[in-house]
């Protein structure tokens, strides 16, 4: 790790701070996230993702952008539920590498296409009232700017589609919270470190939860940011939550998006 990066207290003096860590960060473990997810999550989140896509509505025929997709793997369950255009977007050049020899082994044809693109959710590289859902997983809690990020989700999505976030949360039953801050505070980071080298990612990976708004503040925050009939539902015993809103007004425009050439895409399926 950068040694201007912190170590211990993970506090960031401004956001474009906290963004350059979580990109070294996610670059460094990009080669064993898969296994830990799995690991950490029991298995299960797999099907969260899949929940996700239905909660978002995505249908066959649908454009669809997952930002920071990580590996891909919400992308992929978007592309297998029908979606005619997904684009998979994160700024961990690592993620979109692993990311990309899974979708090498996506199912071809119909015409669907599944891209990568380099870009940051603060400054999304597409035109206003592109997509018809808008998804994101694990990754509120480490972005510098959660309204901004919300509204440019917002942005980005036609009138009358969705966004949708999966989410890490605390759990509300006092003593599953407290079993629930050991497992994260204390076997987490020993099994990031044993398994992908980095106890210092997986040190930072409870305090993000630790530190985050609660799903009640989350769902206000999605409203204000310009999407109707904001709502989530909590799974795994409350320690994960998925939210969901709809745009049916106009959002305010942003000045974080550039023009649509900026985008650095690589089509990687089509029909």
């Amino acid at each position: 790790m950068n040694r201007n990066m912190p170590v211990r207290n993970f506090k960031f003096d401004t956001a474009e701070h906290k963004a350059a860590y979580v990109q070294q960060m996610f670059d460094g473990i990009a080669p064993r996230y898969d296994f830990m997810n799995r690991l950490m999550t029991l298995g299960r989140d797999q099907s969260w993702r899949r929940l996700l896509i239905k909660r978002a509505g995505i249908k066959s025929g649908a454009k669809v952008l997952d930002i920071a997709t990580g590996t891909g793997d919400i992308a992929l369950a978007a592309y297998s539920a029908g979606a005619n255009l997904v684009v998979a977007a994160d700024f961990s050049a690592q993620m979109l590498k692993h990311a990309a020899l899974k979708f090498h082994h996506a199912h071809h044809g119909n015409g669907k296409q599944l891209v990568l693109a380099g870009a940051d959710g603060l400054a999304l590289p597409f035109p206003d009232q592109t997509f018809d859902a808008v998804i994101t997983g694990f990754s509120l809690r480490n972005v510098g700017n959660l309204d901004a990020f919300l509204r440019e989700m917002a942005r980005v999505t036609k009138f009358g589609g969705k966004v949708a976030c999966l989410e890490i949360t605390r759990p509300r039953s006092p003593f599953f919270r407290n079993f629930f801050s050991w497992y994260f505070g204390n076997v987490v980071p020993f099994m990031g470190k044993i398994i992908s080298g980095s106890r210092e990612a997986y040190s930072y990976l409870p305090h993000s939860v630790a530190v985050f708004i609660t799903p009640e503040e989350l769902r206000v925050r999605m409203e204000d940011a310009g999407l109707n009939h904001a709502s989530f539902e909590t799974l795994m015993l409350g320690t994960v939550a998925i939210h969901s809103g709809t745009k049916i007004h106009a959002t305010a425009k942003t000045s974080y998006a550039p023009p649509p050439a900026a985008v650095k895409q690589q089509k990687l399926a089509r029909g």
